[in-house]
């Protein structure tokens, strides 16, 4: 193990938090709010920590695949632990485990909180919360991607460890490209749609900080009622258009873009989704439309459709309260958490694309239990898929749903109803953030057992890394890879 190698590139991470701490201690100072003092004292540990390898640490090194994903894990964990000291030195309802837990669904872009008052908090505080979702959405890994020239073998390896196949698929280019692409869509998106939000109406301080998680994926808002706090059709239509856009491969929409075409959207995993979308939507306003009839068509669709994209693309924003919703459209919501927006996006959950994979793999292998001398193949789009292709893709499904039935079982250890350790866990897991009932769209996670919000980090760190690489840590401290 590299330590000098690992400890250089975790303090490229801790220095990106450092920067957005800054701009918070300047948020701050325009405020005069009580925040400065905590955030500064955030800033000089973070920045010192950060800067200290560069200091000591020659930047020649290789490192190996075990550095690679020690970075990646270590770089995440380091982010959400140095990411709570400004609540946790802020106190009030930042308790260690509140804190914790309110950093690591700004990083992970999970968007579940803790708070009862979010507008109680300075906006200093507030902006600090809304980077992490910033953050977190580009990535960590993925800030430290950039600095690091091109022509780098640190650079091209962490790339490959940091996206899934599934998400470098659609990008047609060098993996050293894979990076910049993503980057330039995300920041296109924050930008375009900072400039909408405040088209139709909003402060400049609300702009930023929902650009940043509407791009992010993320849920953190700086109103108590999230979106429904502004009461603004126009408001609530941009927000849609850009967690659709959000949830997109990058790479279709950098190539649709470039080549001012609309064909590189014309794919069948998009297809699907938007299919998805469409008809969960529906069914889901239609729901609401039977359980409530004094609720007017057109509520009960922008209700509908505003919770699906919201959902879907695992954002967690909301226009209304699903607390007293009844089983039927809360259970859609759980489908669609499940479902989660396409590879290559920042949406987290499992991605349609490899429920797609999955549903093609049962279908070819039932084909051949019933024909075995038939020729047949599993096909996505124009692409066949070798089953050595398609064998970890069912394998990280398998996973995933073995984490979730553990962390139920785990959630209801901690005191939770089942009906809740079930909704925590498939929640954090996909990075969906709300659930339902008291953990709802207007809910949050403060009356949660402190042992529970533990577990729901984890989860939503399992979600945000996609499981493998810490597996691959774990394995590493167990020394795994010499008993086998």
């Amino acid at each position: 193990m590299n330590v000098k190698a690992i400890s250089r590139n975790v303090g490229y991470a801790l220095l990106v938090s450092a920067l957005f701490m800054f701009l918070s201690i300047l948020v701050s100072l325009h405020d005069k709010d009580e925040a400065l003092v905590p955030l500064l004292i955030s800033f000089i540990l973070t920045f010192t920590i950060g800067i200290f390898p560069f200091i000591f640490v020659h930047k020649n090194y290789v490192i190996s695949l075990k550095d690679g994903f020690l970075i990646i894990t270590l770089s995440w964990l380091m982010s959400f632990v140095f990411g709570m000291l400004p609540y946790a030195l802020w106190g009030g309802p930042f308790t260690l485990a509140n804190a914790w837990f309110e950093s690591v669904s700004g990083f992970t872009t999970t968007g579940a909180t803790i708070l009862v008052d979010i507008e109680a908090l300075p906006r200093s505080l507030l902006f600090w919360r809304s980077s992490t979702h910033f953050i977190g959405g580009l990535g960590v890994v993925v800030f430290l991607l950039l600095i690091l020239p091109n022509a780098s073998p640190i650079r091209s390896r962490l790339t490959s460890m940091e996206l899934s196949s599934l998400s470098k698929g659609g990008y047609q280019t060098r993996a050293n490209k894979t990076t910049n692409i993503f980057a330039y869509v995300f920041l296109s998106l924050l930008v375009l749609a900072f400039i909408c939000f405040l088209i139709v109406g909003m402060k400049p301080f609300d702009a930023i900080c929902h650009a940043f998680s509407v791009c992010a994926t993320g849920g953190f808002s700086t109103k108590n009622l999230s979106i429904g706090g502004f009461d603004s059709l126009g408001v609530e239509i941009v927000t849609e258009v850009f967690l659709l856009l959000a949830s997109i491969h990058f790479g279709s929409l950098f190539l649709a873009v470039v080549n001012r075409s609309l064909a590189p959207l014309n794919n069948p995993v998009l297809k699907t989704y938007l299919t998805a979308v469409f008809t969960l939507g529906l069914l889901l306003s239609l729901s609401l439309k039977m359980q409530d009839p004094s609720l007017s068509y057109a509520t009960a669709f922008r209700y509908g459709y505003f919770q699906t994209l919201s959902t879907v693309s695992t954002s967690g924003f909301a226009i209304v309260d699903n607390l007293n919703w009844g089983f039927i459209p809360n259970y859609l919501l759980m489908l669609l958490a499940i479902m989660c927006g396409c590879a290559g996006s920042t949406s987290g959950g499992l991605k349609v694309d490899r429920m797609m994979v999955l549903f093609k793999s049962i279908v070819y292998h039932v084909g051949k239990a019933i024909n075995p001398s038939a020729i047949s193949e599993v096909r996505l789009g124009k692409y066949i898929m070798k089953e050595e292709t398609v064998y970890p893709h069912v394998l990280y499904l398998n996973l995933y749903f073995s984490a979730l039935i553990i962390s139920v079982l785990l959630a209801a250890l901690t005191g939770l109803s089942g009906e809740y350790a079930f909704a925590g866990s498939l929640s954090s897991l996909t990075n969906v953030g709300p659930a339902i009932g008291k953990m709802g769209t207007m809910g949050n996670f403060d009356w949660v057992p402190d042992s529970a919000k533990l577990l729901f980090t984890f989860d939503m760190f399992l979600g945000r890394v996609e499981i493998i690489p810490v597996l691959a840590v774990i394995g590493m401290a167990l020394n795994l890879d010499k008993k086998l």
